[in-house]
């Protein structure tokens, strides 16, 4: 004779957590992420670019690769073929800029990316410090090493939005540690890439 099921809070299956990483792009997803205002493209180098010309240079369904670049890590985040949604991919330990290199020009093979979007950490009253100037040597180096365009975005609030969206989610903080960075690469590139939207470029 079979044994009775038990009813009482040992008998039942546990709820499964939610994935916090799941969780933070569906929020993407069910609403438009406005950073302030794509960041100004650098004049001196002809392969950084603004957002609508990053995109008339890309070939039909190439992707695009998002970047948030700390001071220790490197958050990677791509984009669709058409260039509708960005998911996040990885976070590198920044090392030398030849290895990170590495590690970037694989993607592009694996992935078929034409063009970047890198995230400019611009002050809150608009004015650019150390930070923005780290960003802004980074992407002369993406552009010349790999001959591709690369647009700035200002990355204003992106971290702490991120931050607040995994909170809300149940995230432990070393989990947050781990997801923070390729999250918020995710988010500056979804930023850029419901500008092309709103106007009209995309499509």
């Amino acid at each position: 004779m079979r044994g009775k099921v038990k009813c009482g809070r040992a008998g039942l299956a546990a709820r499964p957590r939610q994935n916090p990483e799941d969780r933070l792009n569906r929020d993407f997803l069910s609403q438009s992420v406005k950073p302030c205002r794509p960041a100004t493209p650098d004049p001196c180098v002809s392969e950084i670019v603004d957002l609508r010309a990053l995109e008339a240079r890309l070939p039909r369904g190439a992707r695009l690769l998002g970047i948030d670049l700390g001071t220790k890590t490197v958050g990677l985040a791509l984009s669709d073929p058409g260039r509708m949604i960005a998911s996040p991919m990885q976070t590198l330990k920044r090392g030398k800029f030849s290895r990170d290199a590495e590690e970037i020009a694989r993607i592009i093979t694996e992935q078929g990316v034409g063009g970047f979007v890198i995230g400019l950490p611009v002050n809150m009253d608009g004015s650019e410090g150390p930070r923005c100037q780290s960003a802004r040597a980074f992407a002369r180096n993406l552009a010349r090493h790999f001959g591709l365009p690369v647009a700035l975005w200002d990355e204003r609030l992106s971290t702490a939005a991120v931050t607040r969206t995994l909170i809300a989610a149940d995230a432990s903080r070393t989990r947050r540690a781990e997801l923070v960075d390729k999250m918020a690469a995710a988010y500056i590139l979804q930023g850029a890439l419901d500008r092309l939207r709103e106007s009209g470029t995309l499509g």
